[in-house]
C-alpha cells in the first residue's frame, strides 16, 4: 500500500508539471492559430537489423531538415535530435526522466506527455540494467540502439505526445517534421506517428515499416514543406505496456532518436 500510494504521488506530481506546461501552450497558441494548408507529406522509412539498414532514410531526414543546431537558441531553420545518451544517470533508470528535460535542463525545444505514468530512459551499463531490463527482464534480448546506449519509453502506456516550444522558453512553437528510430516494430499497424496542427487538424498518419525478429530498427519521419506548422505529434510504440501492470498485446516497441525541424515560434 505505502509503495503504491508513491507511486500515486509520483504520477501526481509529473502530471502537475507537465500539464503546467501545456496551459502554457495553449494560451500562447490560442492567440495566434494560423490557417495551415495541407500538402503531400514527404515521407522517410526503413527498416532493418542493422544501424546501417535505416542510416540512409535517417541522413535522408536530416538533410532535408537541415544543419543540427545542437542544445539552446534559436534558429531560422535547421533541424534537433535527441539521443538520449546524454541525459544524466539520476534521470534515467530506474528514475523518471522529467517531461520538461528536452526544454529546461537541455533546451531542444520538446515536452512529452503521456496519458500512463512518465517517462524513462534508460540506463547506462554498469549503473543500471541496460535496454530497461529493470522493467521487464528479457527486454535486452528483444531491443538494440540506433545510437548507443540509451533508450526511451513511456510508462504504463505506449502513446507518447510531443509538444513544441522556442527552446528554453514556455512559448508555444511548430515544427516542419518530426521522425523516430523504433525497436523490436514486428507488426504492420504497431508503431505510429500522427503529425497535428494547432487547431488539432490531422496532417498526416503513418506506421513505421515492420521487420521481423528480435533486435531490429524501424525508422519513420515525415517532412512538410508547403507551409504546413506541426503542433503535436503523438507516437503509439506498439500496443504492451512497458512498467505498466496491463503486459496484454503483441508488439512491444521502445524508441531510440528523435529528429525534429527546428522550433519556431507562434507569433
Amino acid at each position: 500500500m505505502k509503495r503504491e500510494m508513491c507511486d500515486k504521488e509520483r504520477r501526481r506530481t509529473w502530471m502537475q508539471d507537465a500539464f503546467g506546461w501545456l496551459f502554457i501552450a495553449a494560451a500562447t497558441a490560442t492567440a495566434a492559430w494560423p490557417a495551415t494548408s495541407v500538402a503531400a507529406p514527404v515521407v522517410f522509412e526503413a527498416a532493418g537489423l542493422t544501424s546501417a539498414d535505416i542510416q540512409g532514410a535517417v541522413d535522408d531526414f536530416r538533410s532535408f531538415l537541415g544543419a543540427n543546431n545542437g542544445v539552446g537558441g534559436t534558429f531560422a531553420g535547421g533541424r534537433r535530435e535527441i539521443n538520449w545518451d546524454g541525459v544524466p544517470d539520476g534521470f534515467a533508470a530506474p528514475n523518471n526522466l522529467p517531461a520538461n528535460f528536452f526544454n529546461k535542463n537541455s533546451p531542444r525545444g520538446v515536452v512529452f506527455f503521456t496519458p500512463g505514468s512518465g517517462f524513462q530512459v534508460s540506463g547506462n551499463a554498469g549503473v543500471a540494467p541496460i535496454e530497461f531490463d529493470n522493467l521487464r527482464p528479457d527486454a535486452s534480448r528483444k531491443f538494440t540502439t540506433f545510437s548507443r546506449q540509451r533508450l526511451f519509453t513511456a510508462l504504463g502506456s505506449p502513446i507518447t505526445e510531443v509538444m513544441f516550444f522556442v527552446p528554453g522558453k514556455a512559448q508555444a512553437a511548430t515544427s516542419k517534421g518530426f521522425g523516430a528510430v523504433f525497436t523490436h516494430v514486428t507488426r504492420d499497424e504497431s508503431a505510429k506517428i500522427e503529425y497535428f496542427d494547432v487547431n488539432g487538424r490531422l496532417l498526416f498518419s503513418g506506421f513505421a515499416p515492420a521487420i521481423q525478429g528480435r533486435e531490429t530498427l524501424s525508422f519513420l519521419a515525415v517532412g512538410f514543406d508547403e507551409g504546413e506548422e506541426v503542433f503535436l505529434v503523438r507516437i503509439t510504440s506498439g500496443d504492451v505496456e512497458l512498467g505498466g501492470t496491463d503486459r496484454g498485446g503483441r508488439d512491444l516497441v521502445v524508441m531510440d532518436d528523435f529528429i525534429y525541424g527546428e522550433p519556431q515560434a507562434l507569433n
